[in-house]
């Protein structure tokens, strides 16, 4: 399947400025980021995306789409000049190379971290701003990253000149081939460190708590991950950093649950206050909010509190409250509240054994047989 036009992907003309481009960009990463968009196609758009703005918002790039669009001059035998470039992956592949050639010199971006947080109910409805500790390799302070003594500096690797590769010829049915191979004396890195740093042990980078600053947004839910870009770890030859992703726990709440963007709680009520009717005070997370119970509410019944939920964490809306009623059964009676009652059933035509208990008793009594 061809790919669409990246400037179609984006939304932008050929002459938009780059941060408009950036901008566009944005946007549509923010509306189709697996993270916050469940739709089963999200990630695929989001990669479409991405990859659109890492040509189009590199000047070189775009300059090369714009004259080439995705098809690429450079592609086919005998691009890369005197030592078989087109060829050579070929031969890797029947020879052992692996089936292709990297540069071990190349920039490579840092891995990704994550890290587990744990909020409170309150805290991931209304979100929050914060800081977090995380280990994390960082440029060493001593050598500055060469991995080198302070007063020296790396040496070029005298086998592979610093080039990192070694050439390898070998004789086949084609005839001499030559292959490049990573330099297992500097393992690719075309330098030799004679006298080490003696903070990073010559890594050129050392690990440290870093304290990061992070943005939790309002409506965030268990389970769902924050990705904060370029805080992973350093990247290799200059090449960027990865990203750091915050996942995130939600911490139980004493009396209310969540579904989704609606708040769920069950509210106690009387006997009295059912069958009378009352207008009480519900707790909600913005506050107190009253409301009417009709006579002969029974239990189980459910209230909806509009708008008294959860902000949606990709800002499509609020979620309700729903209140459920439960009937609390009183305990210990006094004497007078007990002869109340013995007549309110002799006014409903009820008929209390409690010598046996209630209603419910004497049906698993009779199916007994008792």
């Amino acid at each position: 399947m061809s790919k669409r036009d990246y400037y179609e992907v984006l939304g932008v003309d050929k002459n938009a400025s780059t941060d408009e481009v950036k901008k566009a960009y944005r946007k549509l990463a923010r509306k189709y980021h697996p993270d916050v968009n469940k739709e089963s196609d999200a990630e695929e758009k989001f990669k479409e995306v991405k990859e659109a703005y890492d040509v189009l918002g590199d000047s070189q790039k775009k300059a090369h789409y714009d004259q080439f669009g995705h098809s690429d001059p450079n592609q086919g035998f005998g691009a890369g000049g005197g030592d078989f470039g087109g060829f050579g992956d070929i031969f890797d592949m029947f020879f052992g190379g692996g089936g292709g050639r990297r540069n071990p010199n190349a920039p490579r971006q840092g891995a990704d971290l994550q890290y587990t947080m744990t909020l409170k109910f309150e805290e991931a409805v209304f979100g929050k701003e914060t800081d977090i500790q995380i280990p994390k390799e960082e440029e060493c302070d001593t050598c500055f990253g060469s991995g080198a003594k302070p007063g020296t500096k790396p040496e070029t690797c005298s086998h592979c000149g610093g080039a990192g590769q070694l050439n390898v010829e070998q004789n086949t049915p084609f005839g001499r081939v030559v292959n490049r191979r990573v330099c297992h004396h500097c393992n690719g890195t075309g330098k030799f460190i004679k006298d080490k740093c003696n903070t990073c042990s010559g890594k050129g980078k050392v690990r440290k708590q870093k304290k990061i600053h992070v943005n939790i947004p309002a409506g965030i839910d268990h389970g769902q991950q924050i990705r904060v870009a370029g805080k992973g770890e350093a990247g290799e030859n200059g090449g960027p950093p990865g990203d750091l992703y915050v996942v995130v726990r939600v911490a139980q709440h004493e009396f209310y649950s969540r579904e989704g963007d609606d708040i769920h709680v069950d509210m106690p009520l009387t006997f009295t206050q059912v069958s009378l009717g009352d207008e009480i005070e519900v707790p909600t997370l913005h506050g107190n909010v009253k409301l009417k119970i009709p006579a002969g509410t029974q239990s189980g019944t459910n209230f909806r509190l509009r708008g008294k939920g959860v902000q949606n964490v990709r800002g499509y809306g609020q979620g309700d409250q729903h209140v459920r009623v439960k009937v609390v059964t009183p305990k210990n009676l006094s004497e007078r509240q007990k002869s109340l009652l013995r007549e309110f059933a002799e006014l409903s035509g009820e008929s209390v054994d409690e010598q046996h208990g209630n209603l419910f008793s004497k049906v698993k009594r009779a199916f007994k047989g008792e």
